[in-house]
């Protein structure tokens, strides 16, 4: 297996390098340039049949990954809906920034969050929206992704960190007074889809750092599952939080937003070219959202370029005919990415996830992970495994969680412990070794699955969440 690791680094660091190469000669006096040229992506096209749904985590991701999506449908005349999973109201050093002063009174918290509806009131008016296109859940900012691992079922709801409260606070969301629960965030997407019958939705990114961002997708996913019979829109993410990227930082109109080496060769990207008008126009709608430009200008600018990007990780197929299929998913060198900004010294004592390699057979999953050094006592790894099924509800399916040190591994599904034996997990150097029993997780036919390195619950490296689809199995002759 360290061959399969090492060969599988090698083509992976040779690509990025060929394609940072191309980047420059084809787009000269760009400026550390990632992944391929913007020509060498498909255009993302919309059709005059076209029904868009965007689905924006906080007020601002609208505008970050999908201004221009938006302009194109508005001037095509078609049906727009933009729906907003939280009112991003626990940017507290935001709020700080903006009234000069800390913003921890409950009730002023919630304030901050019906500005920031505000901000993207105006902001849609900028891209020829009106306020009927946009809807708003209501769901905890930073708080989402907790609901997705901890909060199905009969669990309790979640408490919001600065709001303190464990259901939707605000009147004018689509349903206040929602709990905060997984099973009601699905609820209210089934909702929408149901009621706005998209064909093409946008979505934030799984391989998104930002854990609202992966909540978002994650819900959104099993939300068009439950619907498979009644539609399959096309399902485009944009990214917005990945370390050292968008590169170079700062606004760059005339610029090429590249995706980051890192996902370049796994993600089939597709380009939306912005015009002037369409850039401008993306720029002033951004500066609406006052609170987030005024704190993280820079970074948010970064996103004013002559494109926007799109793709999706590609679902991964496990035994189509035998039933000892492996797959070996894409390496992701974080230590490799962390050196650009790290010293020597500190890139020694990286905490990553190099790559990852998974199998099935005789009713088990395994999955393999290759570590840029060995874990000490510091250092947790957590595996994530959500089993489906389409005949099962999905808040009633396992929903595993497996923290992994040196000596010890224990096994959750959401808070509730369970047997540590259940699950073998080996450890040989820098290589990590789990055996999961599809029972465990619900004898599913799709599984949902992330992993990441922590120090003291502060995550270091994560792998974009992946979905394995469990086709039948056809017996050995």
């Amino acid at each position: 297996m360290r061959t399969a690791f090492r060969r599988q680094r090698v083509v992976q660091a040779v690509g990025a390098i060929l394609a940072v190469a191309l980047a420059c000669v084809l787009a000269p006096g760009c400026d550390q340039p990632e992944g391929m040229p913007e020509t060498m992506y498909q255009p993302l096209a919309l059709k005059p049949t076209d029904r868009i749904l965007v689905l924006a985590p906080h007020p601002d991701d609208e505008v970050l990954g999908c201004a221009g999506v938006l302009q194109t449908a508005q001037a095509m005349g078609l049906p727009v809906r933009v729906v907003f999973f939280t009112y991003g109201d626990n940017n507290e050093w935001s709020f700080t920034v903006y009234r000069k002063h800390p913003v921890l009174v409950p009730a002023s918290v919630r304030r901050m969050g019906e500005l920031r509806r505000t901000e993207a009131l105006n902001a849609a008016e900028v891209l020829g929206l009106v306020p009927g296109q946009l809807t708003f859940l209501g769901y905890p900012d930073f708080g989402t992704y907790r609901i997705w691992t901890q909060h199905w079922a009969d669990e309790p709801p979640l408490r919001s960190m600065l709001t303190r409260v464990n259901h939707v606070p605000y009147p004018d969301a689509l349903r206040a007074g929602a709990p905060y629960k997984g099973e009601d965030v699905l609820r209210d997407l089934t909702t929408i889809l149901r009621e706005f019958k998209p064909t093409r939705v946008f979505v934030s990114h799984p391989a998104d750092h930002n854990p609202d961002h992966r909540a978002l997708y994650l819900f959104t996913t099993v939300a068009l599952w439950d619907l498979r019979d009644e539609m399959q829109p096309e399902v485009s993410p944009y990214l917005v939080h990945f370390p050292r990227w968008p590169k170079p930082r700062g606004r760059h109109p005339d610029g090429t937003l590249l995706p980051p080496a890192r996902l370049g060769a796994t993600v089939a990207w597709k380009v939306l070219p912005l015009t002037p008008e369409q850039s401008a126009a993306k720029e002033a709608a951004l500066r609406r959202h006052r609170t987030q430009t005024e704190y993280s200008g820079k970074y948010l600018m970064s996103f004013i370029r002559r494109n926007e990007l799109f793709g999706n990780m590609p679902t991964v197929r496990l035994a189509s005919g035998t039933d000892d299929a492996v797959v070996n998913l894409e390496a992701e060198p974080g230590l490799a990415e962390a050196s650009e900004e790290l010293t020597v010294e500190e890139a020694a004592t990286f905490d990553g996830v190099e790559g990852r390699r998974v199998a099935r057979h005789d009713g088990m999953l395994d999955l393999h992970f290759r570590l840029t050094r060995p874990l000490d006592d510091t250092i947790t790894f957590e595996l994530n495994l959500f089993g489906y099924r389409g005949d099962a509800p999905f808040a009633r399916m396992p929903k595993l969680r497996v923290m992994i040190g040196p000596l010890y591994h224990h096994v959750f599904d959401q808070s509730r412990a369970l047997a540590g034996d259940r699950i073998l997990v080996r450890r040989t150097s820098r290589e990590l070794i789990v055996q999961v029993p599809l029972s465990l997780l619900g004898a599913p036919e799709r599984i949902l699955t992330s992993a990441h390195t922590s120090r003291a619950e502060l995550p270091i490296d994560w792998l974009a969440w992946r979905v394995l689809e469990l086709e039948p199995l056809t017996p050995r002759r």
